[in-house]
């Protein structure tokens, strides 16, 4: 393999979701860059694998850069994966591509598996684009400011969330975009996925009698435009508390 960084795509929930150059340069390269190395091994071991691993994750992303590059420079491939899908989207990965490239380095993308659009399949809103969030901000007044700048659209919007703060999700885009249709996709690929649609009233109904359990991505049906409620909350709000990142949607 060519000397460089190579951001691979890995299966988003099935082991089995994965393509064929995806396994080819995990096996080949020098090292695998691993959110978690944990998650990352079963992979590995699924496939038969045994490419060393070293942690990158958002707290070590930083000081990993340098060491990075000094690897690349010294005519190593390295791979850099995310506990699921395409690094550098929700996902550490970013950081490091920008220092590769303004280095003079080389970076190569293996496409794979992606909750995005996935979920917006599962959804069968009207075909046409959509806008991505990501994550929202946790301060409740942040966050509804959020919805309200990205719900101005006539896109439907995607996002990543927490099982932990779902039902506020759905209080936030009801008081700010509306009665909305939101379709809630949750363990997708994996034993127990679900996809439940409705209203944000529906939504937090579904859950009344169980816990939020699993990763979620959220698409929600877009507006006309314009079709949103102007929030400048004077507090900006509490931030609420989060699972352990590994524990997140």
């Amino acid at each position: 393999m060519e000397a460089g960084l190579y951001l691979v795509g890995t299966p988003i929930g099935h082991l089995q979701d994965i393509t064929l150059r995806a396994l080819e340069t995990l096996r080949e390269a020098a090292l695998i860059l691993a959110e978690d190395t944990r998650q990352t091994r079963k992979l590995l071991e699924r496939h038969g694998l045994h490419t060393p691993m070293l942690s990158y994750h958002k707290f070590n992303e930083a000081a990993r850069v340098a060491e990075v590059l000094d690897r690349i420079r010294g005519g190593a491939a390295l791979a850099l994966v995310t506990d699921a899908g395409m690094p550098g989207v929700s996902d550490p990965g970013a950081r490091v591509v920008a220092a590769c490239r303004a280095a003079g380095l080389k970076v190569w993308v293996v496409p794979g598996p992606s909750a995005v659009t996935s979920a917006v399949a599962l959804a069968g809103f009207a075909s046409g684009g959509f806008v991505f969030g990501g994550f929202l901000p946790n301060k409740s007044g942040a966050r509804r400011r959020r919805l309200a700048e990205l719900g101005l659209g006539k896109l439907p919007l995607v996002l990543f969330e927490s099982p932990y703060r779902l039902l506020k999700l759905a209080d936030d885009v009801e008081a700010v975009l509306g009665p909305r249709r939101m379709v809630v996709a949750r363990e997708l690929t994996k034993h127990f996925e679900e996809v439940i649609e409705g209203t944000p009233a529906d939504i937090r109904a579904s859950f009344a009698r169980r816990g939020v359990k699993g990763e979620l991505v959220v698409v929600i049906e877009a507006g006309a435009g314009g079709e949103v409620v102007a929030w400048a909350d004077e507090a900006e709000g509490t931030e609420e508390s989060e699972a352990p990142e590994a524990e997140r949607g």
